[in-house]
């Protein structure tokens, strides 16, 4: 039990830190019908990954950690978005805000999905700062444009929210590609 505090613990101080980095920026996270700010970064394999190559593509970002039920709770949610609407060009990446130094057990919850996964810590550009609260999911249409957030604190996301903010990022991006 001491080592779960200590973790959350030191992960509720990482988040701090990342928050208290970003108000001194000044870099907002992004609201509905803003442009995606940049991310770029490496997943747990270790490739790399750049949300401005996926133009054109609607991506879902979810900052997720290890520790948060919620946020676990929802991977066998946007597991199965990936799975089923992979053809229909939707990505899902999910980004753990853990610390650093629980990275094992960040990879070890994200074993079991089929989308993209890494650290948050691991961005080299992250415009997006640290997340307010967890989870958090941004619905970034093909234009580049946020089209939804999906927060935590209005309450449990279900799989009809989840499809139904894509399917509008999807329409969305529909005028853009036929020009």
């Amino acid at each position: 039990m001491p080592a779960i505090i200590s973790r959350r613990l030191r992960a509720a101080v990482g988040l701090l830190a990342m928050t208290l980095g970003t108000q001194v920026l000044g870099s907002p996270a992004p609201g509905a019908h803003m442009p995606a700010p940049a991310l770029a970064g490496r997943i747990f394999q270790g490739e790399p990954f750049d949300l401005n190559a996926w133009r054109g593509k609607v991506v879902v970002l979810n900052f997720w950690a290890s520790w948060c039920e919620p946020c676990r709770a929802e991977m066998p949610l946007l597991d199965t978005l990936q799975r089923d609407y992979r053809e229909r060009g939707v990505i899902v990446l999910g980004l753990s805000a853990d610390d650093r130094h629980d990275r094992k057990e960040a990879f070890k919850a994200a074993q079991g999905v089929g989308y993209i996964t890494g650290m948050l810590s691991d961005a080299s550009i992250n415009g997006f700062g640290a997340p307010q609260v967890l989870p958090l999911t941004y619905i970034i249409d093909g234009t580049g444009t946020v089209t939804a957030v999906l927060r935590a604190n209005r309450g449990t996301l279900s799989a009809e929210q989840l499809r139904a903010a894509v399917e509008r990022a999807l329409g969305a991006a529909l005028p853009a590609a036929k020009s």
